[in-house]
């Protein structure tokens, strides 16, 4: 999407109009009937009200200076000829022309042969849209503009007529880009209207247009038409995106855009965004796809034919905030389609996405009481299959009170109630499986934290849950039936923290830091479940369901951590260090004394993957580093136990170096495990990398984009992107090559090639179309 300050370049009034502008003061400046200073090398009168200055001719007045070789003054008709290199000059600001003629009284007038420079002071930088690539002049620098005509002529108090003129930004002897029309209509605070207008590069003509329009506004956002930008797929052929931005007011804007694919048809979408400013704020995107039957032909002979269809997408994101503190938050990621989702996005977590939600919620707080309404609904589409699983509220509705001391103890109560209607329905074709229910949940609790040593905390806690459920899993035939249901049980926790070790060193001599510490942390955690009889019944939707009676777990780990004080900057404001966690280690594994909850234990990834029960968890290492701003890395495996294996790991990292680099790396293995059910499957292994690398220099003069996702275990690549951009002194150029591989989807073509290409000039915007295209550039 094009943010408000392009927008604002995009005006061709900071182009063409300001140098229009800048004759139309110079004339508006001649206030009375003659001017205030007057001077030449002769003077005659050739007539009553008809004098002719001759030689060095100069016209002042306060702000403008007019300069002639001969000047005919009529003061009857208000009327003044100016001939032989007229030169209109207002600040840095400079006009020429052979013959000049205006009426003094209705200050309305032409200029013949003219031409000029004007300089356009931009405004400062502001918060802008990721979507486009950097104009070419940064913000708050001049943009010198070079304009010519053969005529111009001012046919109102703000309006003008160019007859056969152009212009540039290029200071070049030879421009790189200029835009030539044969009449200009401008119509200051309004419109700006190009007729047979002609774009040419370095003196060829590139581009032809009947008509163009643009607004002529002082403001950064304007209504107007966009820069398109051109693009080309092996799925849906060539395409141009074209857009139309509509600036409401201050607060709301709107962009309309319409892409055409030369194989497959074409789209229509909108965006729409406000802000109100005190957290009210909002943007929605709807975008309609209309495709024709289309025939793929693949490299060896293979057809596959796409059916035509109408499809859609739906995204936003709503804040509000409402009367007595409360707020309101809706959002939409919704679509029609799969298949389209698939092959039109570029960017690979939109395509690869297989799932479509919608919801909102509705927080605040009542007498000391926390109340949460959510709504939210969600389909899950299995790959490979026409199978989906609906989930979500309908509605989900919480009220909590925070912890408080307990008649004046140390012992501190809480409290808890959810009123729940849970989605859940499985859908193979046309038949549907519904599960779905309504549960009421009480959950009091009460807490005793024992913190007498610093080096060895408990926080121990009692609580009782009693839950309602409309509906039930009959037990002999695994089906939910309308039978209601009733579950009670305690829980008794504790939390143990310590002995905790610690050490310090001082490092007054390290270039790092000037003091280390080392904490050593182990901790238990206790918990104890009463009976839960009828616990075959209840229909597993969520974690509040998955709960074992009478179990007891342990939870054990240790945790290590190193900190770091460092010295601030030599530019910060700051004279003494700051302490910072630099290395964090933890290692976890959990005991249960009924061997099925370590099929329910939401702390561990491969809890649900449909193991065989254990009593012991598997060991969890998760690791996080830290050791200055710009860097940080994570790790986190799952070991198990039992078959001394590797179930799960996964590493990741990120550097920055601020307005010039942000790199990232991420890699994930799922392991095989011979005999572990979940694991012991080699259809279900996966081991994949990706990386991305944004580098451009701090002025966005030039930089780009590469990225990539990679199958380790079979060897393929998932997409690769690359995206580069550079602007010169007066325009810029930015394009996108991206291979994304459709092998998943049976498609004929087994790599969609895509390409696209876009350009700004000095003064004018573009944008990034919905599929994510020219998307993540710096501006």
């Amino acid at each position: 999407m094009i943010p408000s300050t392009a927008i604002r370049r995009l005006l061709l009034i900071e182009l063409v109009g300001a140098a229009l502008i800048l004759s139309a003061r110079l004339l508006h400046a001649q206030q009375p009937a003659a001017p205030e200073t007057q001077a030449s090398d002769a003077v005659q009168r050739l007539g009553e009200h008809h004098v002719k200055r001759i030689g060095r001719v100069e016209l002042h007045t306060a702000d403008t200076s007019i300069f002639a070789d001969e000047a005919d003054l009529y003061d009857d008709e208000h009327r003044a000829v100016l001939t032989g290199n007229v030169v209109l000059t207002q600040g840095t600001n400079r006009i020429a022309a052979e013959r000049a003629e205006f009426d003094t009284q209705t200050r309305l007038g032409t200029f013949y042969n003219a031409y000029g420079i004007a300089s356009l002071q931009p405004p400062t930088s502001r918060q802008t849209r990721t979507a486009g690539f950097a104009p070419p002049t940064a913000a708050g620098q001049e943009t010198d503009v070079y304009f010519y005509g053969d005529m111009v002529e001012k046919i109102g108090p703000k309006k003008y007529k160019i007859s056969n003129g152009g212009f540039t930004t290029c200071v070049q002897p030879t421009p790189r880009w200029q835009l030539s029309s044969k009449t200009v209509i401008l119509n200051l605070d309004h419109y700006t209207v190009l007729r047979q207008a002609v774009f040419t590069v370095k003196g060829v003509p590139m581009l032809y247009t009947p008509i163009l329009y643009y607004p002529t506004k002082k403001e950064d956002r304007a209504t107007g038409i966009l820069i398109p930008t051109y693009g080309t797929s092996t799925v849906r052929g060539q395409s141009i995106h074209n857009a139309f931005f509509w600036a409401i007011n201050r607060s709301q804007d709107m962009t309309f855009m319409h892409d055409w694919f030369t194989s497959t048809g074409q789209g229509f979408g909108n965006e729409y965004r406000y802000n109100y400013g005190g957290g009210s704020d909002g943007e929605m995107r709807a975008y309609l796809l209309k495709e024709n039957e289309t025939t793929l032909v693949g490299s060896n002979g293979a057809t596959t034919t796409l059916p035509g269809e109408r499809s859609y997408e739906i995204r936003g994101n709503v804040n509000q905030p409402l009367p007595h503190g409360f707020r309101a938050r809706a959002r939409a990621n919704y679509f029609s389609s799969l298949a389209t989702m698939q092959t039109l996005n570029t960017n690979i977590y939109d395509a690869s996405r297989n799932q479509r939600n919608f919801g909102g919620n509705v927080v605040g707080v009542v007498n000391g009481f926390s109340v949460n309404g959510t709504l939210d609904h969600s389909e899950y589409f299995y790959p490979g299959s026409l199978s989906s699983a609906v989930t979500g509220n309908w509605p989900r509705v919480n009220v909590s009170h925070a912890e408080r001391p307990l008649f004046g103890s140390n012992l501190y109560y809480s409290v808890s109630s959810e009123y729940a209607g849970l989605l859940r329905t499985n859908k193979t074709g046309t038949e549907e499986d519904n599960s779905g229910l309504t549960r009421l949940d009480l959950y009091p609790q009460i807490r005793y934290p024992f913190k007498k040593w610093q080096w060895f905390t408990v926080n121990s806690t009692v609580s009782w849950r009693d839950t309602f459920y409309t509906r039930s899993r009959d037990p002999a035939t695994g089906l939910v039936v309308s039978d209601s249901l009733n579950r009670t049980f305690f829980e008794f926790r504790s939390q143990l923290l310590g002995p905790v070790f610690t050490r310090i060193w001082n490092t007054p001599d390290n270039g790092y830091a000037e003091k280390f510490k080392h904490s050593i942390e182990p901790f238990l955690n206790v918990s104890r479940t009463t009976a839960i009889d009828n616990f075959n019944q209840i229909v597993q939707l969520d974690g509040t369901d998955a709960i074992i009676g009478k179990t007891t777990s342990y939870t054990y780990g240790l945790n290590n951590r190193f900190y770091a004080k460092r010295r601030p900057p030599a530019n910060s404001p700051l004279r003494i260090g700051v302490a910072r966690e630099i290395v964090d280690v933890e290692v976890v594994q959990s005991y249960y004394t009924d061997e099925r909850a370590a099929q329910y234990d939401r702390q561990y990834a491969t809890s649900f993957t449909t193991t065989a029960p254990s009593h012991f968890s598997p060991i969890a290492l998760s690791a996080r580093a830290l050791p200055t701003d710009e860097f940080n890395a994570t790790l986190r495996a799952e070991f198990d136990s039992q078959y001394h294996a590797l179930r799960t790991i996964s590493a990741g990292g990120t550097y920055n170096i601020r307005n010039l680099l942000a790199a990232s790396v991420a890699w994930s293995k799922r392991g095989f495990i011979p005999g572990l059910s979940g694991f012991d499957n080699p259809a279900t292994l996966d081991q994949y990398v990706s990386t991305s690398t944004n580098l451009h220099t701090r002025d966005n003069r030039f930089g780009g984009i590469y990225s990539f996702n990679y199958d380790l275990l079979n060897s393929r690549v998932l997409q690769q992107r690359v995206t580069g951009f550079y602007n010169a002194q007066c325009c810029g150029v930015a394009f996108e090559y991206q291979a994304y591989n459709l092998s998943g989807i049976s498609l004929a073509v087994p790599v969609d090639r895509r390409f696209f290409m876009s350009f700004t000039l000095a003064g004018l915007g573009n944008f990034s179309p919905f599929n994510g295209a020219m998307s993540g550039v710096p501006r």
